[in-house]
């Protein structure tokens, strides 16, 4: 069997500045976007560019130009005529940008025809909320095009409109994206656009206050670093089709997407379900008949973490390579980057019945909320990988399991709360629950998923942040401050990290041919 090589399933998703050379990628997507409207000049953009490089964005997918956004600061005390685009954004060259002012003005977002769907919009928001947080702005103001209401405009006036979109009974393509992320509606503006027969020429006045805005302040101070994990508890059962599988999965994922999280996580084996769709065999034949699932595996996972827009970690799932079974958990980044981890550890039942081989590498993963690591199920038991991950950074430990027997659970749990106090990191564990009956050695499951803490006063009571009630389908989801944990490593009422015997004992690991210490 060839092995599959997941980098070819990696998406390429780049947020970064505009620039002038991407000027007629930009008009033809704005063309696309708004069809009868008049696009930007090069001598807008090219101001643009040059006055406010920052507030400036695009979304590039596998080298294609798929969103943008536009964006100027004024101070909100100098302006009363927010119904006047053309004094407000200066005809589009943004000229009157203040870099002192208090309001983030939105002048543009616009997401291609061909990537809609992926909420690229919320990327986009939450990329000028970020700007909003570091230059220490009061607010983002924006006046929002109401392109669904020229469908309605003989039935209803523009504020019946807009009181509808508000209250769910209609969808407004552009003023439903920002209501839904985080803006609220101060008014509305006529002949904001004349020519945009869409809308009728009017336009919705929204805002967003910056919760961190401190007055007289310089800069912003980050007290905290908050990621949100969610941890599925996940109900094994008999399936028909890989469809099957895809839609149980992208159900938690659009979960965990609607809650804004950072990360997903599913347990170990996930795809031992699919053994329901081989036919019946010796345990070892049937485990490595799962990778045939590779590619759509792949490609599934990758393609629901842009769609999403947040990190997933589908458990485990087995693979062939160089006709060696090994048990391997993939992270898709947000980003559309693909990470491998390899199961280090192999269990003597995973042994006997399958035969699966152990990886010889643990990565780091370098998300955009930091380093992460993952030790699948009984690497947990192991303090030695913990503690490599936490000597590279890694603050947070994804640990997907699949136990069949409350003991057995209770050394994953025990052990990975243990890794908390040691490396004074978060660790994030997800199981299985329900019964696969006939596939032998998966037939019976036993889990309480979590999300521990190191043990002190300023995390959780108990070291616990969350945990499901054993043994049902749920998802968790809980917010962890990884800047807490970095503190912690020298404020905390015992320093275990920094009171380590090292003239008494050393971890030594191997690392691309290299001896190095943790």
């Amino acid at each position: 069997m060839d092995v599959v090589d997941h980098l070819e399933f990696e998406h390429e998703v780049v947020l970064r500045h505009l620039t002038v050379d991407d000027f007629d990628d930009l008009v033809a997507m704005q063309l696309r976007c708004f069809p009868g409207m008049h696009p930007w000049g090069r001598d807008q953009i090219e101001s643009q560019v040059r006055t406010f490089p920052e507030g400036q964005l695009c979304i590039e997918i596998d080298g294609k130009l798929a969103a943008s956004s536009c964006s100027l600061i004024v101070d909100f005390g100098q302006y009363s005529a927010w119904h006047d685009w053309k004094v407000i954004a200066d005809g589009g060259y943004i000229r009157n940008h203040d870099p002192t002012g208090d309001t983030l003005y939105g002048i543009e977002i616009m997401v291609d025809p061909e990537f809609r769907g992926l909420k690229l919009a919320r990327r986009l928001y939450d990329a000028r909320k970020e700007l909003c947080r570091e230059r220490n702005l009061a607010r983002i103001i924006i006046a929002g095009r109401l392109p669904g209401y020229s469908k309605h405009s003989d039935e209803m006036s523009v504020r019946e409109y807009a009181e509808a979109v508000m209250n769910k009974s209609l969808v407004d393509p552009v003023m439903t994206t920002q209501v839904s992320n985080g803006f609220v509606l101060q008014g509305l503006i006529a002949d904001y656009f004349p020519s945009d027969s869409e809308s009728r020429g009017w336009a919705a006045f929204l805002e967003w206050i910056n919760l961190d805005h401190r007055p007289g302040a310089k800069r912003r101070f980050h007290a905290v670093e908050t990621v949100r994990i969610a941890v599925v508890q996940y109900q094994m059962r008999t399936i028909e089709s890989f469809d099957d599988f895809a839609r149980q999965c992208e159900y938690f994922i659009d979960v965990a997407s609607d809650y804004k999280c950072d990360f997903v996580l599913f347990p170990e084996m996930i795809t031992t379900q699919l053994m329901c769709l081989i036919e019946e065999m010796r345990p070892g034949m049937a485990a490595r008949q799962l990778s045939q699932f590779t590619e759509d595996y792949l490609e599934l996972f990758g393609r629901l973490a842009v769609k999403y827009d947040l990190n997933v970690i589908p458990g485990t799932h087995f693979v062939v390579e160089d006709d060696r079974l090994f048990n391997v958990a993939y992270l898709f980044g947000r980003n559309g980057a693909i990470g491998k981890q390899y199961k280090m550890h192999i269990t003597p039942s995973e042994r006997k019945w399958w035969g699966v081989e152990p990886g010889t590498r643990l990565e780091i993963h370098d998300t955009d909320c930091g380093k992460v690591a993952i030790c699948i199920c009984y690497d947990i038991e192991f303090p030695e990988l913990a503690r490599i991950a936490a000597a590279q950074g890694a603050h947070v430990i994804f640990v997907p399991f699949n136990t069949d027997t409350r003991q057995g659970y209770l050394r994953v749990r025990y052990c990975a709360q243990a890794r908390c106090i040691e490396n004074h990191q978060f660790v994030a564990i997800a199981g299985c629950t329900g019964n696969l009956p006939f596939v032998d050695n998966v037939d019976i499951h036993y889990a309480q998923s979590g999300i521990f803490t190191p043990a002190d006063f300023s995390f959780a009571r108990d070291g616990i942040a969350a945990e499901a009630t054993p043994n049902i389908e749920t998802i968790l989801i809980h917010d962890v401050d990884v800047e807490l944990a970095r503190r912690h490593r020298s404020s905390g009422t015992t320093k275990n990290w920094y009171d380590r015997r090292k003239d008494v004992y050393r971890v030594l690991y191997k690392h691309d041919d290299q001896d190095w210490e943790a």
